[in-house]
C-alpha cells in the first residue's frame, strides 16, 4: 500500500516503521465490527457507552498479555538474546495491530466514518501520540476545540487529512521508531525480570492510549448511529 505518510521518513527505519503502520491498519480494519461485536456478546442491548468500556477492558488486557508472553519467554533459561529480539519485533507489530484496531473500533461507535485510508492513519496516529497528535492535529486542519476525532477526522477533506498525516507521520517514527530498542533490551533481562517490564510497560502503553482515545472522541454516544 503507497502510504503519503511515509514521505517525512528519510531513513530505512522511519519507512519501514511507517510500513508496519500501514500493514496494521490494512489488516484490523475489515475486524472493526467483529471487534464491536465481541464486546456486545454478553449483552447484544449493551449501549455505546458500555460497548466502549469492554472494548478499553478487552485492548489493556490483551497489550498487557503480549507483554508479560514475550518478557517471560525472553527471560527463560535457554532462550538466546537473538531469539528473545525476534519475539519481540514479532510482538511489536502484534502490539501496533491491537492498538490500530482498538482505535478504529471506538472511532466506529463514535460513528466516525473509516472508509478512507487516510483517516484510519489519522485516527490510529493521532491516538497513538496522545497530546502530540492532538496538537498537530487541530494545527495542520486550523481548528479549534475538544474532541478532534469527531471535530477534525469526521468532517475535513481527504486533502488536508494527507497534510496531517505527513507531520504525524514525523512524530510517529520519532516516538515508535527509535524508543523500540529500548523496550525490546529491557524485555531480554535475565531472572524473570523481562517479564515485568513486558507486562508493565505494554499496560503502560495501553492505558496511555485508552485516555489518549477518550480525549479524542469525547463522551460516548447516547444511541448506536445509523
Amino acid at each position: 500500500m503507497a502510504s503519503d505518510a511515509s514521505e517525512p521518513a528519510a531513513d530505512g527505519r522511519g519507512q519501514r516503521t511507517l510500513a508496519l503502520l500501514d500493514k496494521a491498519i490494512e489488516a484490523q480494519s475489515p475486524l472493526v465490527r467483529k471487534n464491536i461485536a465481541r464486546a456486545r456478546q454478553r449483552n447484544p442491548e449493551a449501549t455505546p457507552e458500555q460497548v466502549i468500556r469492554n472494548l478499553e477492558r478487552m485492548y489493556v488486557s490483551a497489550l498487557a498479555g503480549t507483554g508479560a508472553a514475550v518478557g517471560g519467554t525472553a527471560a527463560a533459561p535457554g532462550v538466546g538474546t537473538g531469539v528473545a529480539l525476534a519475539l519481540s519485533a514479532g510482538e511489536a507489530f502484534s502490539s501496533l495491530e491491537l492498538s490500530a484496531l482498538f482505535a478504529l473500533s471506538i472511532a466506529e461507535v463514535h460513528g466516525i466514518p473509516l472508509h478512507e485510508v487516510e483517516r484510519r492513519r489519522t485516527i490510529v496516529m493521532g491516538v497513538m501520540l496522545g497530546g502530540t497528535g492532538s496538537t498537530t492535529i487541530t494545527k495542520v486542519a486550523e481548528r479549534t476545540g475538544q474532541h478532534w476525532g469527531r471535530q477534525v477526522v469526521a468532517k475535513v477533506p481527504a486533502e488536508t487529512l494527507r497534510q496531517i498525516n505527513k507531520v504525524l507521520g514525523r512524530n510517529f517514527i520519532t516516538k515508535y521508531g527509535t524508543k523500540q530498542g529500548i523496550i525490546v533490551l529491557g524485555r531480554v533481562a535475565p531472572f524473570g525480570i523481562g517479564a515485568v517490564i513486558g507486562g508493565g510497560a505494554n499496560a503502560a502503553v495501553a492505558t496511555f492510549t485508552v485516555k489518549a482515545a477518550r480525549r479524542a472522541f469525547g463522551p460516548p454516544p447516547a444511541s448506536w448511529h445509523g
